[in-house]
C-alpha cells in the first residue's frame, strides 16, 4: 500500500507540473504598454507678468507651461507688434520661455507676443496653435482684432509668411515710409489674425518684407493693400461645441457664447509690381562653336562683343541669335581663328539697372573658357572612309497626332537659308499622295526651331519629307534624308466641354484650361456668357478665369503709386473630366466661392502643413508585441 501511494503522489505531482507549462504556453505574454499616448499641446499655467497685465515697465516677459517645450524657430515665428527695430532674445528652457525685449518700449502702447504655432511639447512634438501673449505699458488694454487670409492674386496659391501691418496715418506715403502701427504674419493657410488693436480706422496692407523694416521700400517686394480703410469692431455671438466620447460617439452638444472680432475675412491678393532690375548673369561657353550671354530678363538690345586677346580675320566673325525671348543670346562663331581658341577675352556693354531702377550703359571685361573633352574618333566605313556627320535635325511627328498639334523641326546648328520650299508635305487622298501646302514659321523663343503647320482634319493620313543634302548649316553639314507618316486622330478621340459664365456681365474675360500641374493648356475669350473647348484629350481639367480688364490678353500685375489692383482671376472648384466622344456642357458662378477655397487642393502647391499629430491605437501595441513573441522563440509548443 506504501508502494502504490507514492506512485499515485508522483503521478500527481507530474501530473501538476505539466498543466502548469500548458497554462503558461497559452498565457497572453503582451508587454506593458505604458499607457495613452500625450496627444495634448503644452498648457499655459502662468506668467510674469501676468497675461493683459497694465503698466508694466519691464522689458522681459516670463511664461511657464505643465511640460518640457521647445521653440520652433522663434526668430522668424515669433511676432512681436509694435514691430521691433532690434531682434527680441527668445529662448525656452524646461518648461518655461523668457522673451527679452531689447527696444525701448513706448508709453501707453500694447505689446503683443503672437507665438503663432511655434510651441510644442518635447516630447510628441504636439503643437499649441495660436498662442499670443500681450500686456500694456498704459492703463488700457486694447483687445480688438482683425482677421482675413492672403492669396497670390495671379494664381490664388495661399500666401504664406506674408506681414501684414496697419496704419492709423491713412496717407499713401505711409506704407511707403513709416513702419506698420501694428503687424503679424500669414500661417501656412495664408490666415493671418492682428490683434490687440486700438479703436479707430486703419488701411491694412500685405507686404513680403525683405528686409524686414516694415515698410514698402524695396520695388521687388510683394505688396497687396485693400482699396478702403477698415474700422475694428466686435459683436457679441454664439456658436456650437461639440464634446465627443471618442472619435465616433458624440457626448454633448452645447451652445457657447463668444465675442466676434470684425471683419474678419479681410481678402488681400499679393503681388508684385512690374519691376525687374536688369543685368547679365553669366557667360557660357558650351563648345567651340559659340558662347551665350545669360541675361535675367529680355533685353531690347543685343549687345555687340569686342575682341580683346583675340584678331578676328572677318569682319562678321559671329552670328547672334537671341534665344528664350531674349533671356538668352547666343553667339555663333563663323570665324574658325577664333572658335578654335580655348579662351576668348571680350568687352560686352549691354543695358543694365542702376540702384534707382534706371537703365544705364554697362561695360564688363568677360572671358568664356572651354572646356575640351577627349578627342572622339571620327567612325569609319569599312572601306576606310570616314563617315560622314550629318547636320542634326530633328523632325517630330508622331504617327498619331493631335487635331491641334504642329510638326515641329529643330536643328542643334544654324542652318544656312533655311526655305519653306525644302519641306515636303504629302496628303493621302483617295489612296494616292497628293502635295499639300501648309504655313512654315520660326519658334518665337528658339531661334533653332521651327513648326509646319496646317488646319487638319479628322482621320486625315499625311507624310513629310526632307531631300538628302537639301538643307545645309553654318558649319558645313548636310541634312540626311527624312520621311514620316502620320495621321490624325478621328473625332470620336476627343471630348468637348461647354462652361456658362456667370457672374461677370461686363468685363472682358478669358478661362485657361489647367492639366493637374496648375499649367495653362488650352485657352478661349469668354463670348456670350460661355466658352466652348473643342477636341479634348480625355483627361482631368481645371479651369482658371481672369478678368481681363484691358482686353490685351494676358493677366496683369498691379501698381501701388496709381492705386492699381491685379487683375482678377477665379478657379473652378469642381474638375472636369472629359471622356471621348463626349459633350459635357457645365455652369460656373464665378463669385459663389470665396477666394481661399476656390482653388482645388490637387493643384494647389502651398498646401497646409499637418500641425496635429495623427491619433495612435496604443492599445492594438500591446496585442502586436504578444503576436510577434507568440511566433518567435517566446512560447511553448507541445
Amino acid at each position: 500500500m506504501r508502494i502504490r501511494k507514492s506512485f499515485y503522489q508522483r503521478l500527481l505531482g507530474w501530473t501538476g507540473v505539466c498543466m502548469l507549462l500548458v497554462l503558461c504556453a497559452c498565457a497572453n505574454m503582451a508587454t506593458p504598454n505604458g499607457g495613452p499616448y500625450d496627444e495634448d499641446p503644452p498648457k499655459f499655467i502662468g506668467s510674469t507678468p501676468l497675461p493683459n497685465s497694465t503698466n508694466y515697465k519691464g522689458k522681459k516677459v516670463e511664461l511657464l507651461f505643465d511640460e518640457l517645450i521647445q521653440i520652433d524657430n522663434p526668430s522668424e515665428n515669433v511676432i512681436i507688434t509694435p514691430p521691433q527695430r532690434e531682434l527680441p532674445i527668445i529662448q525656452s528652457a524646461g518648461r518655461k520661455i523668457q522673451v527679452e525685449l531689447l527696444d525701448t518700449l513706448k508709453e501707453n502702447m500694447t505689446y503683443t507676443i503672437d507665438f503663432t504655432n511655434s510651441i510644442a511639447d518635447n516630447n510628441e512634438k504636439n503643437v499649441l496653435e495660436n498662442f499670443s501673449f500681450a500686456f500694456s505699458t498704459g492703463d488700457v488694454i486694447d483687445s480688438l482684432e482683425i482677421s482675413g487670409y492672403v492669396l497670390n492674386a495671379e494664381n490664388l496659391e495661399p500666401m504664406p509668411g506674408i506681414s501684414i501691418g496697419l496704419h492709423s496715418n491713412l496717407a499713401d506715403s505711409a506704407f511707403q515710409k513709416l513702419p506698420f502701427d501694428r503687424t503679424s504674419r500669414t500661417n501656412d493657410r495664408g490666415r493671418f489674425t492682428v490683434r490687440n488693436i486700438k479703436p479707430g480706422t486703419y488701411r491694412v496692407y500685405a507686404l513680403n518684407d525683405v528686409n524686414r523694416d516694415y515698410k514698402f521700400d524695396q520695388p521687388g517686394e510683394d505688396i497687396a493693400f485693400l482699396d478702403s480703410v477698415v474700422v475694428p469692431t466686435f459683436e457679441p455671438a454664439t456658436r456650437m461645441d461639440t464634446t465627443w466620447v471618442d472619435s465616433l460617439t458624440i457626448d454633448t452638444i452645447k451652445q457657447v457664447a463668444f465675442t466676434r472680432f470684425l471683419p474678419d475675412n479681410i481678402e488681400l491678393r499679393l503681388f508684385k509690381e512690374k519691376f525687374e532690375r536688369q543685368y547679365m548673369t553669366r557667360p557660357e561657353r558650351p563648345d567651340e562653336h559659340r558662347f551665350i550671354l545669360h541675361f535675367n530678363v529680355p533685353v531690347d538690345t543685343v549687345p555687340a562683343p569686342v575682341p580683346l586677346n583675340f584678331e578676328p580675320e572677318q569682319a562678321d566673325w559671329y552670328l547672334e541669335q537671341p534665344t528664350d525671348g531674349g533671356k538668352n543670346i547666343t553667339f555663333w562663331l563663323t570665324d574658325s581663328t577664333v572658335w578654335k581658341r580655348d579662351t576668348l577675352q571680350m568687352e560686352i556693354t549691354y543695358p543694365k539697372s542702376d540702384s534707382l531702377g534706371i537703365l544705364q550703359p554697362q561695360t564688363d571685361t568677360i572671358q568664356t573658357v572651354l572646356r575640351r573633352r577627349g578627342e572622339q574618333k571620327r567612325k569609319k566605313k569599312k572601306n576606310g572612309e570616314p563617315e560622314i556627320v550629318f547636320l542634326n535635325m530633328t523632325i517630330d511627328a508622331p504617327g498619331d497626332m493631335d487635331l491641334f498639334d504642329t510638326v515641329s523641326v529643330a536643328f542643334d546648328e544654324p542652318p544656312i537659308e533655311l526655305k519653306k520650299e525644302f519641306f515636303h508635305l504629302e496628303q493621302e487622298i483617295d489612296s494616292v499622295w497628293t502635295t499639300v501646302d501648309f504655313d512654315f514659321y520660326q519658334d518665337s523663343i528658339n531661334s533653332l526651331g521651327y513648326y509646319i503647320q496646317r488646319k487638319w482634319k479628322y482621320g486625315e493620313s499625311y507624310q513629310i519629307s526632307v531631300d538628302s543634302a537639301a538643307i545645309y548649316s553654318l558649319y558645313g553639314k548636310w541634312n540626311d534624308k527624312f520621311q514620316a507618316k502620320f495621321k490624325i486622330k478621328p473625332e470620336d478621340s476627343y471630348g468637348h466641354l461647354y462652361i456658362n459664365i456667370i457672374g461677370n456681365d461686363t468685363v472682358p474675360a478669358y478661362v485657361e484650361l489647367l492639366n493637374s500641374k496648375d499649367e495653362p493648356i488650352r485657352k478661349a475669350t469668354v463670348k456670350n456668357g460661355g466658352v466652348l473647348f473643342m477636341d479634348l484629350k480625355p483627361d482631368k481639367y481645371y479651369a482658371r478665369l481672369v478678368m481681363d480688364a484691358n482686353g490685351n490678353g494676358i493677366w496683369d500685375t498691379g501698381n501701388y503709386a496709381e492705386k492699381r489692383q491685379p487683375e482678377e482671376v477665379f478657379y473652378c472648384p469642381k474638375v472636369y473630366t472629359i471622356m471621348q466622344n463626349f459633350q459635357v456642357e457645365e455652369t460656373w458662378n464665378i463669385r459663389e466661392t470665396p477666394w481661399l477655397k476656390q482653388k482645388p487642393l490637387d493643384i494647389t502647391k502651398n498646401k497646409p502643413k499637418e500641425t496635429t499629430k495623427k491619433k495612435r491605437d496604443y492599445r492594438e501595441e500591446g496585442r502586436n508585441k504578444q503576436s510577434s513573441s507568440s511566433n518567435g522563440l517566446g512560447g511553448f509548443s507541445f
